[in-house]
């Protein structure tokens, strides 16, 4: 069974967690604790119906203001696939955090409200899934119960995004109208919208197809750990060398001729070890031990690759950077560590080409200084060689972290655009 990793996003107040909580319980995925305690607390605030965001809110600040401030991870499962939720939060303070959901998402849902349309923030979370290359994008127009579910407003708010989202890469667009509060189209079809004929947003959610989403096409494996067990007694594990890692990319099996990275010398694959024993292939995102037929010097932060297809191997680097720290602001010349893949290096920031603003697009490029929660386009200069592929290209290839060498706090999260 696949697992789909989504994220919500959208403005505050506009029924993100009522919706998650909504969707675990239609699906019969919260235990009978959690939704007495909910009842109760619901009853103690004096609400009328079962306030469901208070299953996902798990914050005491969260639950004080009725808003979402931490990025909350929740997991279900039907007959027919496996969730992970990545519930973000709506105020514009926190745009780091949903940076950090939607990185890993297969899709994202962005909640608007029925009342007010697109706002800011509805065109901010677009721009930011988009950024990150989450390969669909679901907009949910929610409380529609609130305006008599009517038609009309469904429309508007479809054509005011679609007006928006022509300037941006979006890949599957699907409009949903729906009420998180009474279950209208989460997970059964309602009977208040007949004039709508598409699927419930669960039903969507199941049946949406992701397996192409993945690159099955450039091998990319990245060296996490060398495995020598020289400690053991059994001579056939005395000389086992096995090289562990995800794979980011493509299609491994044992026969293959791979490249090591950055000796440029190339092997073959003799075995791949999974958890429960050998495996007669591996791919994204699977963490396996690959055994090969030469003893190369290879070493955490390496890269295999396909002889015939490999990765850029940069120190220049451009990208798209979203600040996460309120502490620091990131300026040319400044030096950090940038995390990318398995390798680790020190990288200058040569210069900030310009500040981009998330809700009108434009560039600024008289910018000299990004800030919290800003997003701009960078150049850095990285101290040795990355393997590196566009964002657009491989996820995991295409992204990094940026590090502060004071604190050892991340301080960035980056897409790389282009390189030297």
């Amino acid at each position: 069974m696949d697992i789909l990793r989504f994220a919500t996003a959208g403005s505050v107040d506009d029924g993100k967690s009522t919706l998650i909580g909504r969707l675990l319980f239609d699906s019969k995925s919260i235990f009978e604790d959690q939704l007495e305690a909910v009842e109760r607390a619901s009853a103690d605030r004096g609400e009328e119906l079962t306030n469901l965001a208070l299953l996902t809110d798990g914050l005491r600040a969260e639950r004080e203001q009725g808003i979402t401030i931490d990025v909350a991870y929740r997991y279900f499962a039907t007959p027919r696939r496996k969730f992970i939720i990545a519930d973000t939060p709506g105020h514009m303070q926190y745009t780091r955090n949903m940076v950090t959901g939607a990185s890993t998402a297969d899709l994202a849902v962005v909640l608007v409200d029925a009342r007010k349309g697109i706002l800011e923030q509805s065109r901010r979370h677009a721009l930011i899934a988009t950024l990150l290359r989450v390969p669909h994008l679901v907009v949910a127009v929610n409380k529609m119960d609130l305006v008599d579910y009517d038609k009309g407003v469904f429309d508007k708010a479809v054509e005011e995004f679609t007006a928006f989202a022509s300037k941006l890469e979006i890949g599957d667009l699907t409009f949903i109208p729906l009420s998180a509060l009474y279950g209208d189209n989460v997970v059964e079809r309602s009977m208040n919208m007949p004039w709508y004929e598409g699927p419930s947003l669960l039903h969507h959610l199941e049946h949406v197809h992701i397996a192409s989403d993945r690159n099955l096409i450039d091998v990319r494996f990245p060296v996490q750990y060398v495995i020598r067990p020289h400690a053991s007694t059994d001579l056939e594990l005395h000389d086992y060398r096995g090289y562990a890692g995800q794979v980011a990319g493509g299609v491994l099996k044992p026969g293959d001729e791979v490249v090591h990275l950055p000796s440029g010398l190339t092997t073959t694959i003799t075995h791949i070890d999974g958890l429960a024993g050998p495996l007669d292939e591996a791919y994204a995102p699977m963490s396996v031990t690959l055994r090969l037929a030469d003893e190369l010097d290879i070493s955490r932060g390496d890269m295999i690759a396909r002889p015939n297809n490999r990765p850029e191997t940069a120190q220049d680097l451009d990208a798209m950077v979203c600040w996460m720290t309120p502490d620091l602001r990131l300026a040319p010349r400044m030096k950090l560590i940038i995390k990318h893949t398995t390798r680790t290096a020190r990288a200058m920031v040569k210069d900030l080409n310009y500040r981009l603003d998330v809700n009108t697009l434009h560039r600024d490029e008289r910018a000299t200084a990004l800030g919290l929660n800003e997003i701009g386009r960078i150049s850095l200069r990285v101290t040795q060689p990355l393997f590196v592929d566009d964002y657009g290209r491989n996820r995991l290839t295409g992204g990094f972290i940026l590090i502060d060498e004071a604190t050892n706090n991340t301080v960035g999260a980056g897409m790389l655009t282009g390189h030297g």
